[in-house]
Parts: C-alpha cells; sequence; structure tokens
C-alpha cells in the first residue's frame, strides 16, 4: 500500500490511526484530514490506495464520504465506528464494499483488516489489468473482422482470402494483424 488517506476529526484518534498505519505499512505515505469536505477537496487532486474514515465527523457522519470513495474511485474504504452502530452502519456500506470496524479500535483487528485491504486491492487491481487487457483483445478482433469485411466488400475476397491477406501482410510488413487492419478499414471505409 502506497497511499492512505485519514479522515477523522478527533487528533486524538486520528494520532493512533497514522501511528498504526505506519506500524502495518511502514512506508506509506499518509494524508490527514479532518473533514469531509477536506476529504473531498484532497481527494479530487490525489489517489489513494486506501480510506479510512474515523466516524463521526465534524461535518458529517462519514457512510456519504465512503459511498463516494468507493463510487468515484479505485481506493479501498475503511469506516471505524462506534460499535453500538457498527452493525447498522457495516449493513448500509457492505454493499458497497466498505469495511466497518468497531470503537474501541483493536490494533490486531486494524492490522489484519489492513492486510486484508491491501490483499484484496491487489487482487482487484490484477482483475482491472486482465479486463484492460481482454478489452484491448475484444478491439483488435473487431478491427480484423471489420477490415475483412471491408475487403471482401470491395474487393470482393472470401473470408479466407481476407483473412489470409491480413495475415500475409502483417508477415511482410512486420507488424500486427491489428496494425494492418487499422489501415484497411483506414483505407475502404472512407
Amino acid at each position: 500500500m502506497d497511499r492512505v488517506l485519514v479522515v477523522s476529526s478527533s487528533e486524538k484518534a486520528t494520532a493512533a490511526i497514522v501511528s498504526m498505519v505506519r506500524e502495518a505499512f511502514p512506508a506509506c505515505g499518509q494524508s490527514v484530514v479532518g473533514s469531509g469536505i477536506e476529504a473531498r477537496r484532497i481527494a479530487a487532486e490525489n489517489n489513494y490506495d486506501a480510506v479510512i474514515i474515523n466516524c463521526p465527523l465534524s461535518d458529517e457522519y462519514g457512510n456519504e464520504l465512503a459511498e463516494l470513495f468507493t463510487e468515484s474511485s479505485m481506493a479501498s474504504c475503511i469506516m471505524i465506528v462506534k460499535a453500538e452502530t457498527a452493525d447498522a452502519v457495516s449493513e448500509r456500506v457492505e454493499d458497497m464494499g466498505v469495511m466497518v470496524i468497531p470503537k474501541p479500535l483493536s490494533r490486531q483487528l486494524f492490522f489484519q483488516m489492513m492486510k486484508f485491504v491491501n490483499a484484496s486491492r491487489r487482487r482487484m487491481l490484477g482483475i482491472q489489468h486482465e479486463n484492460i487487457k481482454l478489452h484491448k483483445k475484444l478491439e483488435e478482433i473487431r478491427n480484423v473482422n471489420r477490415a475483412k469485411l471491408a475487403l471482401m466488400q470491395y474487393l470482393s475476397f472470401t473470408e479466407q482470402q481476407a483473412h489470409r491477406y491480413l495475415e500475409k501482410q502483417a508477415m511482410d510488413l512486420r507488424i500486427t494483424k491489428n496494425e494492418v487492419a487499422l489501415k484497411v478499414i483506414k483505407m475502404y471505409e472512407n
């Protein structure tokens, strides 16, 4: 974990949370703000791996802020709430992927939660990377199919001839089939 945003109106709680984050991830950079408004402002300017919200804040409770972070960023979100409200808050925010930790804050539970958040974030980033690769591959397949269709339509190639043409051009020009397909599309679809 590289960057963590701590949102807390209590100086004592802030110091404890920052200390535990440093202990769990010594190389992790932290930003600390005291209100939801400040958190929104700083989040617009920076990306964070995790956001820890010590509820309630001075200007709001914190669940709206947690919802904002989970919807608009890739940051994992942890809310620290009073033990008597932890179950109710958890029911409201768990579908968004927000973790809830009851107060008083247990060092061991906090470390476990941070390790879990870090592991799930890595997994999510791996899935996101795989998703990007699959979208790129799908786009290449679409381009090749559009190029084959153009060759079939304008040069009366069969599908096999169009496919062979794209492959041969790619080999001869030492470029990818996608690059050949894009050239064909540009030539015949404009």
